[in-house]
């Protein structure tokens, strides 16, 4: 029984708490170090733009930039969860640039990437057992 994907229950929350704390900078380490990168092209099946790039354009953005290159992210693992049939709730463009300005105050952010790694670590179970059924 082989997995492709190890890291499937991910604290999305406290990751996203973390990240919004330090002000995105968890995330530009935690991104190559800890292979969501990676894992994130893996799953959708191309390059993503790294996140220290979409970081350096959220400077001259006032932080725009990054939500809305994490909304894209979210929008296309939404597609990925549907083909696969993954059961909702899912992360989404919406969902991921509400929280992420609307929602600022209210912990917004970690609310959204909560959300995130839910949908990402059910779409990566649902890889995993297609690996094991082949």
């Amino acid at each position: 029984m082989s997995k492709q994907f190890e890291h499937t229950k991910r604290p999305g929350f406290w990751l996203g708490f973390t990240d919004f704390f330090t002000a995105g900078l968890f995330f530009l380490l935690y991104m190559p170090l800890g292979g969501l990168q990676k894992e994130i092209e893996a799953v959708l099946g191309h390059r993503v733009t790294p996140y220290w790039k979409a970081y350096l354009l959220g400077i001259p953005t006032l932080f725009i930039y990054p939500p809305i290159w994490m909304a894209r992210i979210c929008e296309e693992l939404k597609q990925k969860a549907i083909s696969l049939g993954v059961e909702g709730p899912y992360t989404s463009w919406r969902h991921m640039f509400i929280w992420n300005t609307v929602g600022l105050p209210l912990m917004g952010p970690a609310v959204a990437t909560k959300r995130f790694f839910d949908t990402l670590g059910r779409v990566e179970t649902a890889l995993n057992s297609r690996l094991n059924d082949s």
